[in-house]
């Protein structure tokens, strides 16, 4: 055996086993929308697109889209138009007018939000995974989609999705990296995932000069859901090594752009730095986990229709109070990746760093209460019993839901 071997196998022994997904394809950088027919003719014949108004149908890059797909020779047609965030009859209705019998060679690309981006993804794995006879309702074609959400329904996605190339207008979700697609249903009261390791994107385009047209308040929400993705995926029991030398990467920039792009909308560094926070915070969140300001903004979003990065953002202060002693050492090492002269007592340190997140939060506006998102008392319990699923299963701390309510109760005004 040659010397060392056998320390450096336990070394790596270690680590433990891990999995790394992410899409096969990132392009990232200003400008480069102009790619999008280059990219998608890496992966088909013809583009089915989905965008919401705003970020496609009336938005100033449209043209560009038009002229890079048509220069790439790649015949497009619109299938979706985004209307928030994605509901099962919203899905169920673009599935009735999917020209199935055309699926050979499409590419499904998503311009627009996180929500956009989980319609492109859930009508793309539906187009290969549900198999249509013609002639349904969206009706019945809604109890398709709820069947193949985690938690609600019976069957899985088994066979590879529609490639998809996600195009974010926006700096927060990172769901143009995840595995899954986000799907709500008012009339149930449920908002759940459908979920496989097939439906990460096969291409991320992200330009962040897209995000210029973001007002600020949602430049502030989805850049404080970046940044609560990057913190929970650090801290979570299901932390890996990949996803946090990630987040070390992308945080310490993140924190420095955001209150510059709040004040400066115009700052494309910042814009920029933004939206690579997004990119990576998707990539270790998909590979790592997620905690409790995840975990209750679900339910947030089902109660109140809070839109997600406002609910993460009232959520992340509390849940850093709540998981301050579980998780010192890591938040810890938070606060000396951003402030490393201040390398020292980890407890100060990891008191430091929950208190420069509420700054961030208190100079970005975001709602700091439960009560100013329109949630009643009477309902502080029910939100504790429906703040559980995949997210909150990453908390460093276990909270059964007598716990959560007397927490939520704390946060409420």
């Amino acid at each position: 055996m040659i010397e060392g071997v056998d320390d450096e196998l336990r070394a790596s022994a270690a680590l433990g086993a891990y999995d790394l997904s992410m899409p096969p394809i990132i392009r990232f950088g200003c400008g480069r929308i102009g790619e999008i027919g280059e990219v998608a003719a890496l992966l088909g014949r013809h583009v089915w697109l989905v965008g919401g108004a705003r970020s496609l149908l009336h938005s100033a890059a449209r043209r560009q889209i038009e002229e890079s797909l048509a220069a790439a020779g790649m015949p497009w047609r619109i299938i979706a138009e985004s209307r928030g965030e994605p509901t099962v009859e919203h899905v169920a209705a673009a599935l009735a007018t999917l020209p199935f019998d055309q699926r050979e060679g499409a590419v499904v690309v998503a311009v627009g939000g996180g929500s956009t981006i989980d319609l492109a993804k859930a009508i793309a794995a539906l187009a290969t995974n549900a198999e249509r006879a013609g002639g349904e309702t969206v009706a019945s074609l809604e109890g398709l989609v709820v069947d193949h959400l985690e938690g609600v329904g019976t069957r899985a996605i088994t066979r590879w999705p529609l490639p998809v190339v996600a195009v974010p207008t926006t700096a927060g979700t990172g769901t143009e990296a995840t595995r899954n697609a986000v799907i709500s249903c008012p009339r149930r009261r449920f908002k759940k995932s459908m979920r496989s390791p097939m439906m990460v994107p096969r291409a991320a385009l992200v330009d962040p000069l897209l995000t210029l047209s973001c007002d600020r308040s949602t430049t502030a929400a989805s850049g404080i859901d970046a940044i609560t993705q990057l913190i929970e995926s650090f801290i979570c029991r299901f932390k890996k090594p990949v996803p946090r030398a990630l987040v070390l990467e992308a945080l310490p920039r993140a924190l420095r752009a955001l209150p510059r792009v709040l004040r400066d909308p115009g700052d494309a560094d910042a814009r920029a730095a933004m939206s690579h926070a997004a990119l990576l915070s998707g990539i270790a969140l998909a590979n790592a986990g997620l905690g409790m300001a995840h975990g209750v903004a679900a339910a947030l979003g089902v109660e109140c229709g809070t839109p997600h990065g406002v609910a993460c953002a009232v959520m992340l202060p509390v849940a850093l109070h709540t998981n301050l002693e579980a998780a010192r050492h890591d938040l810890a090492t938070l606060e000396w990746a951003i402030a490393p002269t201040t390398a020292g007592d980890e407890a100060a340190a990891a008191a430091a760093f929950v208190g420069r997140i509420e700054n961030l939060c208190a100079e970005a506006g975001v709602p700091r209460r439960l009560a100013e998102v329109g949630l009643r008392r009477d309902r502080l319990e029910w939100l504790a019993e429906n703040s559980g699923g995949a997210s909150m299963r990453g908390n460093p701390v276990e909270l059964a839901p007598a716990r959560l309510r007397e927490i939520l109760d704390c946060v409420y005004e």
